[in-house]
């Protein structure tokens, strides 16, 4: 891969994940993303239990975008990867590309927004150096500080 700052995964679509025509229910794809994320996480060192005890925060989504480019459909092998996009003050930002595996075209793509909360009122707090620095080698190597972009933190 030329891109080693992506965290893929493999995940067929199986038969929970189809309609009747037997091409993926959008939602699915949620699910795929939260795999990837989570083994992402797990890759960089951060398994999120203990993220979540030693850091003292949880990452809830403020945001969720997803664009579907071609149909997935029973049986597929999907490749899903996961990288960071941006980096804000309080918030980050996770892109995914599926495609299937072996194949360039994309299927879908999407990003969700992780905003840094603290766990004991949900205040919005800095994202943790801890979390960047662990996150550094998932991390899209043209990001800069100039093009980190803030969500509102809700």
């Amino acid at each position: 891969m030329n891109e080693p700052w992506k965290f893929c995964i493999e995940e067929r679509v199986r038969w929970g994940d189809v309609d009747a025509a037997r091409i993926i229910f959008y939602g699915a794809y949620i699910r795929f993303f939260e795999f990837a994320e989570t083994e992402l996480f797990r890759a960089a060192g951060l398994a999120y239990g203990v993220v979540f005890d030693e850091l003292d925060i949880w990452l809830p989504r403020a945001h969720l975008e997803c664009d579907f480019r071609r149909a997935a459909q029973l049986d597929d092998l999907l490749e899903v990867c996961a990288y960071v996009g941006r980096v804000g003050r309080k918030s980050l930002r996770l892109d995914f590309e599926v495609r299937r595996k072996g194949e360039e075209e994309m299927v879908a793509d999407a990003h969700f927004v992780l905003v840094a909360v603290r766990r004991s009122t949900f205040e919005s707090v800095p994202v943790p150096e801890e979390l960047k620095r662990g996150l550094a080698r998932y991390t899209r190597p043209d990001l800069t500080g100039s093009d980190a972009t803030e969500v509102a933190a809700r």
